[in-house]
């Protein structure tokens, strides 16, 4: 085995290990918030209502004012550090997790399989990692002090309350998430001067970004590249200072906030700055990049080329499960459709292994009927409040027993609210980032969509006309309307919504929305790599086909054991 090859290319399922020891200062007696610190939270929502316009809004001030909120110009005042991670061995045991804060039981069982003593899988033993990285999106939906507490730093400091005698170190890459605030709650989280702990791991980086010395002149990096600018001159020039401790017999780990590899596929711009960090960075060292990893995509995949380079996507974390049967089996990196004036040479990379498998991912799809309107009531009870609005607009227009019945087939209530239905159908029709293009086939399935829900008011209609409520003396109709017609009317349009996004997804459109509203707590993972001393390094692929649901206090009253074990 060499330094080129990681040979685990398929994930494996990971049972739960024996619990360590630990305890911080005080051990929970029961699984209440007063006890825990922190309150579990249930998964995001992310087809909620108001959500969906907060999320919105906060994409479009971190477009229009992200300049104005950025904080790497400023970090140049803070400790340009370089850490030296290195194991007892003379190796190093290092784990990678990304987009891990959203609901508990996918976030603990993550991090309680981190915080484990070992894990034996597959007749490999697994020791815990002395090194993890957070590759991204340590919170959801925002970064607000309340959601770190509850979704990233409490079930963090559960798992592993206390660090042992061989303290780990964590380091962390800031996600989009992350970004929302402009890096305020991710810099008082993560780059402290006192009190530099994340539960029972020390935190080791004085920046938003970082370097860290490992063995067998192995290095890695973490890139704060967001915002879809240029990467700030503060930390080119941190990064210029610790390239020249690099040599050609050095090997890189990049780890980066998005997959941008795959994002090139229909953005050719997404991987430039990555292509120049590498290009006017490492390159000149004579170093090479043997890996690029990253979170953002809730899944995992590799895609491995000609130089042996690994492209690593992990972000199995926490957060719903993201598909992987639409991945390209063959991606070019850089894309050739780049606008930048200089690139690197092209070359292709092959996909050679995914979790879950694209079978496994395809059936996940079809679940969208049963999770859509059970893990999002408020967006079906939006959709019954639309919908009965329609209907009686409608029933009242075809209601011909009043006079000038042809002027009220034009009244504008009903014209409005036909045409923000489409639109609002036509601009739920999106490409995957705020960037991206649409195309004519956004438009066709996003107005087809809203006509179609069109079609469900007008059917909805012609069956309320046909039932006695609308006979009754006012206001018993909207009185029926609101009982019976609204929640029914709700759960078909759920339905609708679900078909649509089941088709559309097949043309590359609202995929995201897809498993977003289905919120999947299980198919998660992490990965664990071994840096041997002799510089061989081995990736494993650590998969968990179910997140655990019941928890307990553990028993174990050691001081760095975790506070809560699973039922089963």
């Amino acid at each position: 085995m060499t330094d080129d090859h990681i040979p685990r290319d398929e994930p494996v399922d990971s049972p739960p290990a024996e619990a360590g020891g630990g305890r911080a200062t005080r051990r929970p007696r029961s699984t209440d918030p007063l006890e825990l610190g922190f309150t579990p939270r249930k998964p995001v929502p992310w087809l909620a209502p108001f959500l969906l316009i907060s999320t919105g809004l906060r994409t479009l001030l971190a477009l229009l004012f992200g300049a104005y909120l950025d904080k790497r110009e400023l970090q140049k005042a803070l400790d340009a550090e370089v850490a030296k991670q290195v194991g007892p061995d003379g190796g190093l045991w290092l784990d990678y997790v990304a987009d891990l804060g959203d609901g508990f039981n996918a976030t603990y069982s993550v991090a309680y399989l981190l915080a484990q003593r070992e894990l034996e899988v597959d007749g490999h033993r697994l020791p815990r990692a002395q090194t993890l990285v957070m590759g991204g999106d340590q919170v959801y939906p925002s970064a607000a002090y309340e959601a770190y507490e509850d979704r990233c730093k409490g079930p963090y400091q559960a798992a592993l309350p206390v660090g042992p005698p061989e303290q780990p170190t964590i380091f962390a890459v800031p996600g989009n998430h992350d970004w929302y605030d402009g890096l305020t709650a991710f810099l008082r989280l993560f780059v402290r001067t006192r009190d530099r702990h994340f539960g029972g791991w020390r935190t080791g980086q004085s920046r938003s970004y970082f370097a860290a010395e490992l063995p067998a002149d192995w290095w890695l990096f973490g890139l704060d590249d967001q915002s879809g600018s240029y990467v700030d001159d503060p930390q080119l020039t941190y990064f210029d200072t610790v390239a020249k401790k690099l040599g050609p017999q050095s090997r890189v780990i990049l780890a980066v906030p998005a997959p941008a590899w795959v994002k090139a596929v229909d953005e050719p711009s997404a991987y430039d700055s990555i292509d120049y960090f590498i290009r006017t960075i490492i390159a000149p060292t004579g170093a090479q990049v043997r890996l690029l990893i990253s979170g953002d995509l809730h899944h995992y995949a590799r895609y491995t080329g000609p130089d042996g380079r690994q492209l690593v996507t992990s972000g199995s974390g926490g957060a719903y499960l993201y598909p992987t049967h639409q991945l390209p089996e063959r991606i070019e990196v850089p894309p050739r459709d780049t606008m930048a004036r200089r690139s690197s040479p092209s070359r292709t990379y092959e996909l050679a292994g995914r979790y879950p498998d694209a079978a496994r991912s395809r059936r996940y799809g079809w679940g969208i009927f049963s999770r859509l309107p059970r893990r999002n009531p408020g967006f079906a009870t939006v959709l019954g409040i639309l919908h009965t609005l329609l209907m009686l607009s409608m029933a009242g227009v075809t209601d011909f027993r009043s006079e000038a019945s042809e002027q009220r087939l034009f009244s504008v209530p009903l014209v409005m609210m036909v045409l923000v239905l489409v639109l609002a159908a036509a601009l739920f029709a999106k490409p995957p980032s705020s960037t991206g293009k649409r195309h004519a086939r956004h438009w066709i399935l996003g107005v087809g969509h809203g006509l179609a829900h069109v079609g469900l008011a007008a059917a909805g209609t012609w069956a309320w006309l046909a039932l006695p409520f609308h006979d009754w003396p006012w206001p018993l109709p909207a009185v029926a309307a609101v009982a019976v017609y609204l929640p029914v009317s709700g759960l078909l349009a759920s339905q609708l919504v679900a078909a649509y996004l089941l088709v559309a997804s097949k043309f590359g459109v609202n995929v995201n929305e897809l498993f977003a509203g289905q919120g999947i707590e299980d198919a998660k993972g992490f990965v664990r790599l071994r840096i041997d001393p002799d510089g061989t390094l081995t990736l494993y692929p650590i998969a968990i086909d179910r997140v655990a649901r019941d928890w307990r206090v553990n028993p174990d009253q050691s001081p760095d054991s975790s506070w809560l074990t699973p039922k089963t």
